[in-house]
């Protein structure tokens, strides 16, 4: 409860005062939620969970190559609530667990890369409408730039009413109103591949 208070005590701060993060060209990779629940088998099973975790998994790699910060967030469940293999945390690599859709309440989060400096985030995950919609628009709320890698998310499948809402509808419509909040890009073009 008190870091929810601080997270909008935060944003109304920003609001009011203007405030952004210093550019510092800091970056940071934020991976959302990739964990087992979402795949075959699991309790919440996603449309094409494994291709995403594939490019998830060349980004993270890049990240470790390179030696920049990486940061895994997990969302607290009863069962699945390990870290999906391809992208699983390694040591000395920041770990928060929520119980929110937003992946900055009550974690700690905003506090980590803002004592790590960081001015830019990269954010890839699931699910592309809930967890990873989230974690974009506050980034960018509270004053990240941010690039989200759109074939390194899923998600499923809604219902609205009698309709079916097919997960690439979901996963398109999301993306083009996060386009507003954050730079997007796929896997290669984030990667400089052809």
């Amino acid at each position: 409860m008190k870091r929810r208070v601080l997270y909008t005590a935060t944003l109304l701060l920003i609001a009011m005062a203007g405030w952004a993060i210093p550019d510092t060209s800091r970056v940071a990779l934020v991976i959302i939620d990739i964990q087992d629940f979402y795949f075959p088998g699991g309790k919440s099973e996603l449309v094409n969970p494994i291709p995403a975790a594939q490019n998830a998994a060349k980004i993270l790699e890049h990240f470790r190559n390179t030696q920049q910060l990486v940061v895994h967030v997990g969302h607290n469940a009863t069962e699945g609530q390990g870290f999906y293999s391809l992208v699983k945390p390694a040591e000395g690599e920041m770990v928060f667990m929520k119980s929110t859709v937003n992946a900055f309440v009550d974690t700690g989060l905003l506090e980590y890369l803002q004592g790590q400096q960081v001015s830019k985030l990269v954010i890839c995950g699931m699910q592309t409408h809930m967890c990873v919609e989230a974690a974009v628009r506050a980034a960018a709320d509270l004053g990240f730039k941010v690039t989200l890698i759109h074939d390194a998310c899923a998600t499923k499948d809604l219902k609205w009413e009698n309709e079916t809402i097919p997960a690439k509808m979901v996963h398109l419509s999301t993306l083009a109103t996060l386009r507003n909040y954050a730079k997007i890009m796929s896997t290669k073009e984030f990667l400089g591949l052809k």
